[in-house]
C-alpha cells in the first residue's frame, strides 16, 4: 500500500488541495471526467484573488478596459480567425482498444526527444521507428491524424447554424474592435482585456489541472500603430533582469541544456534583437511582476521564445512565461504574442466591415496621391446595384494599393477588387486616375496587436505547489498574504470564561473591515494552528487568559511561527499593514 512518504510533490499538493477545500474532481459521484476540475470554497477564493491581482496590474496600472463576450462563437468567426483550420493537435488511436492519445505526448513518454514543431509525417515516422504501442493494452496504433480541439455545438432549434465553445477569449475583442476604437476616441495605443472561460476538447488530458478542457483565461489585447514598436513606459522596466530562453539558444546544440537560459536586462534584450521590440519586452516585465506579486517562486520562472516551427498561425513572435513544477517540468502559463494585424485583417476581409482606424498626424502633411474618376456609363452597366459598393471601396484604397491598381490596369491586366466575400474585376476603361497634391490630416491604419494571455488555472496550481512546504511537525502553504483565501484564524484558547465571545467579536470586526477571518474552537490549539497552516492563513489570533486581564491577544505568523502580543483595538490596523 502506498504511504504518504512515497508520494511525489504533485500528489501531496493535490491531496492537501482536496482535503482542505481547494480543488475537487468534477462529477466525482459519477466517476469523474478527465479534463475538468471544481474549485472548492478556498480554491475559488484563491483563484478570484489571483484574478483581482491581475486586474490590478492590467486594469488599474496599465489602464486597460475590460469587456465580457459570449462563450459560444459562430462558425464564420472562427473560420476567419483560422481556428477551424489550424486549431489542431496530432491524434493517434489504438487499433485494439480504440483509446485515443496525443501522438507527440506518447512519443515523448517513450523516447527522449522534443516533438515540438514536428509534422504529422515526422511523428508517424517516430512512432514506427521506435515501435511505440498503446500504454493501455500494448496494441498497435493507427495513423497520426490532425484533430480539431474545439467543442462543436449548434445555435438555435434547427441545429443548422454551427457554433463552437470559444477556444480563447481574444476573438470577442477583435470582433468588437470598431466599437472599441470609438470608445477610445481612435487614440492608439489602447488596451482591452477579457477574463473568462475558454474550451478545448483535449484528446487525452492526463495532467490534472495542467491540461483542462474548460479553463479560465485572462487575456489582454494591446492595439498599437503598425509602425511604432516603442512603449512609452519601457524606461520604467528596461533594467529589469529576466531569465530568457531565446529560440537561437534552444537550437544551439553546442550549449548544455542547463546553460541555455540567459539572464539579461530588457534593454539589452531589445538592443541585441533577442526580443523583437519594446512593447513585447514591456509586457514580459509586467507578466513577471504579476507572477512574483502573487507568490510564484522567481527561481522557477523563465521566459521561452517560440521556435519558428511552433509559432501559432496568427503570431510572428511569442514568448511564454514558463513555470517549473516537480512532476511536469517547465509548463507554459502565459503567452506574450505579437499577433500583427492578422486577426483584424482576417475579420475585415471576411465580414466586409472596415476595421481600420483613422490616426491623426501631429501636423497636416502634403502628399502625392491619386484622384479617381469613374466612367459611370461603363461601370454602371457592369456593376449595377453594386456600383456604390465598388465606388466606396476604390476610394478607401490606400496609396500603395492605388499604385498597384493603376499599374495593373495600365498594363492591360485585370485588377481584382475584394470587398468582403465579393470580388470585382477592374479594367482600364472603368476609371481615370491622376496624381494630385493633397493636404491630409492623418491616415487609416490597421493596428497591430500585442497579446499577453494568462492561463489562470495553471498559474493557480503552480502557486499552490510553490507554496507547499513540509517540516518535521507540520505541512503548510506559504501563500502570499495578498492572495491567500483566509487571512486570519481566530481562536479562543478554551471554550469558557468569555473567551469564545471575545474571539467571535474579533473575527466579526476583522470581516467588517474587509479582512477574511475564520473562527475555530474545535480541538487542541496545536491542531487548530495546523489546520490554518494547511489552508495557508498567514496569521492566527489566540484569545487566552491574559486577554481577560489586559485586553491583549497573541498573533502568530504562519511561516516563522513567531508570536507577539498586541491590544485588541490594534488588531485591524496591524493585520492591514501586514497584508
Amino acid at each position: 500500500m502506498e504511504t504518504p512518504n512515497t508520494k511525489d510533490k504533485y500528489e501531496k499538493v493535490m491531496d492537501l488541495a482536496k482535503r482542505r477545500g481547494y480543488l475537487w474532481s468534477s462529477f466525482e459521484i459519477y466517476g469523474g471526467i478527465a479534463g475538468f476540475v471544481d474549485y472548492a470554497p478556498l480554491g475559488a477564493m484563491l483563484k478570484n484573488n489571483i484574478i483581482d491581482t491581475w486586474r490590478k496590474h492590467y486594469i488599474t496600472n496599465e489602464e486597460f478596459y475590460e469587456i465580457d463576450c459570449p462563450t459560444i462563437t459562430p462558425h464564420d468567426v472562427l473560420k476567419a480567425s483560422g481556428h477551424v483550420d489550424n486549431f489542431t493537435d496530432p491524434m493517434i488511436e489504438c487499433k485494439e482498444c480504440l483509446e485515443s492519445y496525443r501522438a507527440d505526448h506518447i512519443i515523448e513518454e517513450n523516447i527522449d526527444i522534443d516533438t515540438e514543431g514536428k509534422t504529422l509525417e515526422e511523428l508517424q515516422q517516430l512512432m514506427e521507428t521506435h515501435k511505440i504501442t498503446c500504454p493501455k493494452c500494448s496494441g498497435q496504433f493507427g495513423e497520426v491524424k490532425s484533430y480539431n480541439l474545439m467543442f462543436l455545438t449548434s445555435i438555435g432549434p434547427s441545429g443548422n447554424r454551427i457554433g463552437y465553445m470559444r477556444p480563447e477569449t481574444a476573438q470577442g475583442i477583435f470582433i468588437q474592435f470598431r466599437r472599441l476604437s470609438q470608445f477610445f476616441r481612435n487614440k492608439l495605443p489602447f488596451g482591452v482585456a477579457q477574463i473568462g472561460k475558454a474550451y478545448r476538447n483535449e484528446i487525452s488530458p492526463r495532467q490534472g489541472v495542467i491540461r483542462l478542457r474548460e479553463f479560465t483565461q485572462a487575456e489582454a489585447e494591446f492595439f498599437v500603430h503598425p509602425t511604432i514598436k516603442e512603449h512609452k513606459k519601457f524606461k520604467e522596466v528596461e533594467n529589469d533582469v529576466i531569465p530568457l530562453l531565446p529560440a537561437s539558444r534552444q537550437m544551439d546544440e553546442s550549449l548544455p541544456k542547463d546553460e541555455k537560459v540567459i539572464n539579461m536586462s530588457l534593454k539589452d534584450a531589445v538592443e541585441n534583437n533577442i526580443i523583437r521590440h519594446e512593447t513585447i519586452a514591456y509586457f514580459v516585465a509586467i507578466t513577471k511582476r504579476f507572477l512574483l506579486d502573487i507568490g510564484i517562486d522567481s527561481s522557477k520562472l523563465r521566459f521561452r521564445q517560440h521556435l519558428p516551427d511552433e509559432m501559432a498561425h496568427y503570431a510572428i513572435d511569442c514568448w511564454d512565461a514558463e513555470i517549473y513544477t516537480d512532476r511536469f517540468g517547465w509548463i507554459e502559463c502565459v503567452g506574450i504574442a505579437d499577433r500583427t494585424d492578422f486577426d483584424l485583417k482576417a475579420h475585415m476581409e471576411n465580414s466586409g466591415v472596415d476595421l481600420s482606424i483613422f490616426v491623426e498626424y501631429d501636423e497636416p502633411k502634403e502628399i502625392e496621391t491619386y484622384e479617381i474618376e469613374l466612367n459611370y456609363k461603363v461601370v454602371g452597366k457592369v456593376f449595377k446595384k453594386d456600383m456604390k459598393l465598388v465606388s466606396d471601396a476604390l476610394n478607401e484604397l490606400d496609396n500603395n494599393e492605388m499604385e498597384k491598381l493603376v499599374n495593373t490596369i495600365k498594363n492591360g491586366e485585370e485588377y481584382i477588387l475584394k470587398v468582403g466575400d465579393k470580388e470585382f474585376t477592374i479594367l482600364e476603361d472603368y476609371l481615370t486616375a491622376k496624381k494630385v497634391q493633397k493636404k491630409v490630416m492623418g491616415e487609416k491604419v490597421l493596428p497591430h496587436v500585442i497579446e499577453p494571455s494568462h492561463g489562470i488555472d495553471r498559474i493557480t496550481f503552480c502557486l499552490l505547489e510553490h507554496s507547499f512546504n513540509e517540516e518535521e511537525d507540520r505541512t503548510y502553504l506559504s501563500i502570499n498574504p495578498t492572495v491567500s483565501p483566509i487571512k486570519v484564524g481566530v481562536f479562543p484558547l478554551v471554550n469558557k470564561q468569555g473567551m469564545p465571545e471575545i474571539a467571535m467579536d474579533i473575527k466579526n470586526n476583522l470581516r467588517k473591515n474587509g479582512i477574511l477571518a475564520e473562527y475555530d474552537d474545535s480541538g487542541a490549539i496545536g491542531r487548530r494552528y495546523m489546520r490554518m497552516d494547511e489552508v495557508g492563513a498567514p496569521f492566527c489570533i489566540t484569545v487566552d487568559g491574559q486577554t481577560l486581564e489586559d485586553n491583549t491577544i497573541t498573533i502568530r505568523e504562519r511561516d516563522s511561527r513567531e508570536q507577539i502580543r498586541i491590544k485588541i483595538e490594534e488588531v485591524v490596523d496591524y493585520i492591514k499593514n501586514k497584508l
